[in-house]
C-alpha cells in the first residue's frame, strides 16, 4: 500500500485549564487520533463547533506540540523534527486560516504579505520574488496592481484569496484550510471553494479542509473523517458516507442539513440534547447519551475504530445493526 502523505499516530492534545483558586486540570481538545491524508485527495474534516477539528489541524501542521502522539509528513516525523529541519518542511505543509482579515498584518501591503513567505524560505531575487508575487496574485483571481494595497482596502472574499496565494507561494505539498468559507458572504463561498479546487488540479495539492458544513464537505472532499469530542468517530469515502452513514453521529449531522420537503426532513431521524463538556465525559461511548439506538455496552465500552467496509472505518458497537437510513 502506498506510503500516505501525512499521518497521525496516537495524536493527543490536553490545554491545562483553571480549577479552583491554585490547581489546574487538564481539558482534551484531541484525544488519541490516528488519521491518514493520501497524496492528492482532500480530506474533509467536519463536526460541531468545539469538536477539536482546528486544534487537529494545528497538531497536523506542528502549529501545536501534541500532548502525546506523533505527525510523520512523507515518513518524516513532523513532532520531532529538529528547528532547522521543522523549518524546512514548512515550505510543503501550509494553511489558511478561517478569519481572512485576522491572519492577514494590517500594516503590510498584499504584496508584502505573500511576499514574506518567499522572504522567509530563502526563495528568489527581489525582483524575482516581486514577479511571483504578481503570477500568484493574478492565479488567485486578483489583479497584480492589488500588491500595493492593504487588507482593509479588500473585501472579505479579495482578503482570503490574497491567504490562499500566501499559503501556496512556497509551492506546498499539502494546505490544511480551517473553515475558510464560513466568515464569508454565501455568494463568496461557492467561488472560493471553486478556487481551491482549481489550483488542487494545476498544482497537485493535498488538502485538509476543516468545516462544520456538511454541504461544503460534500462538494469538495474525496474522504470525510468525521469528528466527536476529540476523537474520530468514522472514516469513509465521500460517495459512501452520504449514501449509507455508519455512525449515528454522521447521520445526526446529515439529518441537521435543511431539506427540500418535509418528506426528505422527516427521513432522518435527529439527536437530542447538547455535547457534554470535554471536562466530564461519559463513560462508553461518547455519544451514547444523544445517540437513540444506545444499548448497555455503549454505556460501558468505549469503541475503537474498526474496518466497516472497503476503505471505510467507525467507531460504533451497534454501526451494522442500525436501519439505514430512507
Amino acid at each position: 500500500m502506498t506510503q500516505p502523505l501525512l499521518e497521525a499516530r496516537g495524536l493527543a492534545m490536553r490545554f491545562p485549564i483553571r480549577d479552583g483558586l491554585f490547581g489546574t486540570r487538564p481539558l482534551p481538545a484531541v484525544d488519541g487520533v490516528d488519521l491518514e491524508v493520501r497524496a492528492g485527495e482532500t480530506l474533509g474534516l467536519v463536526g460541531e463547533s468545539g469538536c477539536g477539528k482546528s486544534t487537529l489541524a494545528r497538531l497536523l501542521l506542528g502549529l501545536l506540540a501534541p500532548t502525546a502522539g506523533e505527525v510523520r509528513f512523507r515518513g518524516e516525523s513532523v513532532t520531532f523534527a529538529t528547528k532547522p529541519r521543522w523549518r524546512e518542511l514548512r515550505r510543503d505543509l501550509q494553511m489558511v486560516f478561517q478569519d481572512p482579515y485576522g491572519s492577514l498584518n494590517p500594516r503590510m501591503t498584499v504584496g508584502t504579505i505573500v511576499e514574506r513567505a518567499l522572504i522567509v524560505h530563502r526563495l528568489g531575487l527581489p525582483a524575482e520574488r516581486r514577479q511571483r508575487v504578481a503570477e500568484l496574485l493574478q492565479s488567485v483571481g486578483l489583479r497584480p496592481e492589488q500588491a500595493r494595497q492593504y487588507p482593509h482596502e479588500l473585501s472579505g472574499g479579495q482578503r482570503q484569496r490574497v491567504a490562499i496565494a500566501r499559503a501556496i507561494a512556497t509551492g506546498p505539498r499539502l494546505v490544511v484550510a480551517d473553515e475558510p468559507t464560513s466568515a464569508l458572504d454565501v455568494s463568496i463561498q461557492a467561488k472560493i471553494l471553486n478556487l481551491l479546487q482549481d489550483l488542487q488540479v494545476e498544482r497537485g495539492l493535498t488538502y485538509v479542509l476543516v468545516s462544520h458544513s456538511m454541504d461544503v464537505v460534500r462538494a469538495t472532499a474525496s474522504r470525510v473523517a468525521v469528528m466527536y469530542l476529540g476523537k474520530i468517530v468514522e472514516v469513509a469515502p465521500n460517495e459512501a458516507l452520504f449514501a449509507r452513514p455508519l455512525h449515528p453521529y454522521t447521520r445526526a449531522l446529515l439529518a441537521a442539513v435543511p431539506r427540500l420537503t418535509q418528506r426528505a426532513a422527516r427521513a432522518r431521524p435527529l439527536v437530542s440534547g447538547e455535547p457534554p463538556s470535554p471536562l466530564h465525559l461519559p463513560a462508553g461511548c461518547r455519544f451514547h447519551p444523544r445517540c437513540p439506538w444506545a444499548e448497555a455496552a455503549c454505556r460501558e465500552q468505549e469503541p475503537a475504530l474498526r474496518g466497516a467496509g472497503p476503505d471505510r472505518v467507525v467507531a460504533c458497537h451497534l454501526a451494522e445493526r442500525i436501519p439505514s437510513p430512507e
